[in-house]
């Protein structure tokens, strides 16, 4: 910090120089003309919405691929060039940008539904694709995004505003600096969540070995519980606040953490669900499992309990592997949205070891649980925490005076 500050009040000390985009580059658009065909039999690699909403230096790499022929004019990504992700679902990810930020070793292309930005000669110079991943998404660029984003159920960057955007070009000795410490924690992230899917893998692996032991004995799910169906409560009977008598209503929805929170005055016993209650999806995102969660459950799901001596917990466990989940779409109906009978859930089996040995499992992998999934303890609370601490320096770090252009 001491260092830029130096670096500021001895290169530019009456303002950083601030250039709309217009002003320093040009747009251009991603891939035309192309059909579904095109897509499934690739023979060059293309940069998808998901590469530059997840990046922001794109991944070059990845083998997502389109057809592209001989003599095709298409334009062709160069290092240092910008990529915009035009449309999204929500107004918060609108114009998401991932950078270009080494160079291409063959012809790379960009997603229609997105398009590119590419310096000119002067400016290209001047900033460099390191400094532009993090200019990009830093919050200053980001509330200027958001103003020139309109929709109601998609959102869409309007491309001539977007150029109307302004962004700081301090002298490249500043911009290296800065790049050089925010860096550092893209790289510590970078190894907390490389160190979080080996975890992962390790976990996957315990849990398939401890829960699918075959020396322990079997049993069919209709042996050891008994299941109940949730109720599809009308949209005029749901609350949108809380109160007395009132139960958070379970939908597919909290699966997938969207959608507003309803609940359900006075439900029957049958459909409420309790923290230590299993909540299987039967329908919807089939074979999913909801544990820890009260409230009420619509009748896309199964609630689970047992009916003999059975450490819930352990049977979550088994419920939630990955193992289960094949099982649950195996015997699922349907087509596009599988179906989950209650005859077929019936009929699946799992291994059940004596009360003991469950309790054993579960301590084992509980631990496991914490470590690779809450968000409060573990790994993943740790590379929140280093995100958010990145984010703050990130926006600390660019914002600077500016200096009149006049």
């Amino acid at each position: 910090m001491s260092k830029i500050n130096d670096l500021i009040k001895e290169l530019c000390p009456n303002g950083v120089e601030y250039r709309k985009l217009k002003d320093i580059g040009e747009a251009f658009t991603g891939l035309s003309g192309k059909c579904k065909d095109d897509f499934s039999n690739g023979n060059c690699r293309y940069i998808t919405y998901t590469n530059i909403y997840n990046n922001p230096a794109v991944k070059l790499n990845l083998d997502d691929k389109v057809l592209i022929k001989d003599n095709e004019k298409q334009n062709v990504l160069k290092y240092g060039d910008v990529l915009i992700a035009g449309s999204s679902e929500n107004m918060e990810d609108s114009g998401m940008i991932s950078v270009v930020c080494e160079e291409p070793k063959e012809n790379i292309y960009l997603n229609s539904f997105c398009f590119g930005f590419r310096l000119n000669n002067d400016y290209s110079k001047k900033i460099i694709p390191g400094f532009s991943k993090h200019i990009f998404r830093s919050a200053n660029f980001r509330s200027q995004i958001l103003s020139c984003s309109f929709g109601v159920t998609r959102y869409n960057l309007n491309k001539k505003l977007f150029l109307e955007l302004t962004i700081p070009i301090p002298p490249t000795e500043v911009q290296e600096e800065i790049v050089r410490i925010l860096d550092k924690f893209g790289e510590l992230e970078a190894e907390l969540e490389a160190e979080l899917e080996a975890r992962k893998s390790q976990y996957e692996f315990w849990r398939g070995k401890l829960l699918f032991n075959p020396k322990y004995p079997v049993a069919k799910m209709e042996d050891i519980c008994v299941i109940n169906q949730g109720l599809q409560i009308p949209i005029s009977q749901r609350k949108t606040e809380p109160g007395h008598n009132r139960y958070f209503y379970i939908t597919v929805q909290f699966l997938k953490n969207e959608g507003d929170n309803y609940y359900i005055e006075n439900p029957s016993e049958s459909v409420i669900c309790k923290k230590d209650d299993i909540l299987v999806t039967r329908t919807g995102s089939t074979g999913k499992i909801i544990y820890g969660v009260e409230g009420c459950f619509h009748n896309n799901f199964f609630k689970v309990t047992p009916i003999i001596d059975l450490n819930k917990k352990y049977l979550y466990h088994v419920l939630n592997s990955t193992q289960m989940f094949n099982e649950m779409l195996r015997v699922a109906s349907g087509g596009t949205v599988p179906d989950l009978p209650h005859k077929k859930f019936y009929k699946l089996e799992i291994s059940l070891p004596s009360i003991e040995e469950q309790n054993h499992i579960v301590n084992i992998l509980d631990r496991f649980d914490i470590l690779v999934n809450d968000i409060s303890v573990g790994l993943p609370a740790e590379i929140e925490a280093r995100r958010k601490q990145y984010e703050y320096y990130r926006n600390k770090l660019l914002s600077f005076e500016e200096m009149s252009c006049e």
